[in-house]
């Protein structure tokens, strides 16, 4: 265990310390209240200990129009959170942080992107890593989320390793779940996402099974909420 803290520190201080000044300055970790809770700060602030709570509805609007661009700062902003709330705590560290799960992502990326275009050895193999790794990440993160919440874990973390849409329903499970983690830490009242607890209900259930989701049409859409569940053999647990 203690090997373990001591890697993703170490990987976390290691990456970190390729990055530029102004860029670090930017995203130091701030305390609880440092932004404001409009719309705008919120999705420009850098990571608060405790942390932010990022809704769902706000992860949508600030990922879709810029092509997923701003989910990669939420991603850093989250793990550099849960990484920084663990040193808090004085607990086992156990994922790398934002800087530690990120920058081996991004520069594997930059660097085995040309490569393979250029058809130089080795190139796909590291775009191979990143995604392995940004993937194992995301396992881990899920893991993470439901330690916070270790009454009633809300996720399945394997369910990442699932195809679209499947990827998609517990990766917006993971978003609404950790925002109320953090808003149960300050003190904030909780609920308030229509997206996730009106619109699509399975994110805000408790866990599901694969099976439990494809037979209950109320997890599905508000439209369907009062559609009663699917008696099919082939689907029951």
């Amino acid at each position: 265990d203690d090997a373990v803290s001591k890697c993703c520190i170490g990987t976390n201080a290691f990456f970190k310390s390729t990055i530029i000044e102004p860029v670090l300055d930017y995203v130091e970790t701030r305390p609880a209240g440092s932004a404001d809770a409009d719309f705008w700060s919120v999705v420009k602030a850098p990571p608060e200990s405790p942390g932010i709570p990022r809704p769902v509805w706000l992860t949508i609007c600030a990922s879709a129009p810029t092509g997923l661009l701003w989910y990669g700062y939420y991603k850093f902003s989250v793990e550099e959170e849960l990484f920084q709330d663990e040193l808090a705590r004085g607990e086992r560290v156990t994922g790398c942080g934002g800087f530690g799960t990120l920058f081996p992502f991004v520069y594997g990326i930059l660097i085995g992107g040309p490569l393979t275009l250029l058809g130089v050895p080795g190139g796909e193999t590291i775009l191979d890593a990143a995604a392995f790794w940004i993937l194992a990440s995301q396992v881990n993160l899920y893991r993470r989320v439901n330690a916070c919440i270790p009454e009633s874990p809300p996720l399945h973390p394997w369910w990442a390793l699932l195809p679209p849409p499947l990827d998609v329903v517990v990766g917006l499970r993971q978003v609404h779940f950790l925002a109320e983690y953090w808003k149960d830490c300050r003190g904030l009242p909780a609920g308030g996402d229509q997206i996730a607890e009106e619109w699509f209900p399975f994110i805000s259930a408790p866990r599901f099974t694969l099976k439990e989701f494809a037979r209950t049409p109320s997890l599905w859409f508000g439209a369907t909420r009062e559609w009663a569940d699917f008696d099919v053999e082939l689907l029951r647990d």
